[in-house]
């Protein structure tokens, strides 16, 4: 763990998801139901469930193990600017939970080198189960992936998560630099 410049402490570590908190899947899902299902829906008309729990809809699940899938997902508004102001106050992992997808493990890393790329490689872990992660922050869309964390989560606001109550939430990459000042005090 790197020391803190400022009083030689050893930093804290956030954790930081991928897919929905830094990487934006929604874009990429909608266009999939639009093309396959003829129409267009908005987030609004799967909020509280992922886009492949709608009626008709299960199959858009199928293109998550498709080569490419991961790999021109727009970045979600001001993360990359947050992140590197976080990078000046503690160390940051990113932690994917990639190896249902086989094939997202080349786009995954591909990604974050054209767009984050101040992220050192040593610092990208592709995981199967969380519950390995050993962190001080764990800044996530999934609850499952926040119950075992040991420290203390933040709950990134998607469509699957709206109704859940049990977590710090942030529902842009401003509330998440605002939820970290406050933690410096």
């Amino acid at each position: 763990m790197e020391k803190n410049s400022t009083n030689n402490k050893p930093r804290k570590r956030i954790a930081l998801d991928m897919d929905e908190v830094i990487a934006d899947v929604t874009p990429k899902f909608l266009a999939y139901y639009e093309k396959d299902l003829g129409a267009p829906i908005s987030k609004k008309d799967f909020s509280g469930k992922k886009i492949y729990q709608l009626p008709g809809a299960a199959h858009i699940r199928d293109y998550l193990h498709e080569p490419g899938f991961f790999a021109d997902l727009p970045v979600m508004e001001n993360s990359r600017e947050v992140v590197q102001w976080l990078l000046g106050h503690y160390d940051i992992f990113v932690v994917s939970a990639a190896m249902e997808f086989r094939n997202s493990l080349a786009d995954k890393r591909d990604w974050m080198q054209k767009h984050f790329p101040f992220i050192h490689w040593k610092n990208i872990v592709f995981c199967g189960d969380k519950s390995i992660v050993q962190a001080d922050y764990m800044i996530d869309d999934h609850v499952k992936n926040l119950e075992k964390f040991n420290g203390k989560g933040l709950l990134y606001t998607a469509s699957h998560n709206i109704a859940e109550t049990r977590f710090a939430r942030a529902n842009n990459w401003l509330e998440v630099r605002a939820f970290f000042e406050k933690e410096m005090g």
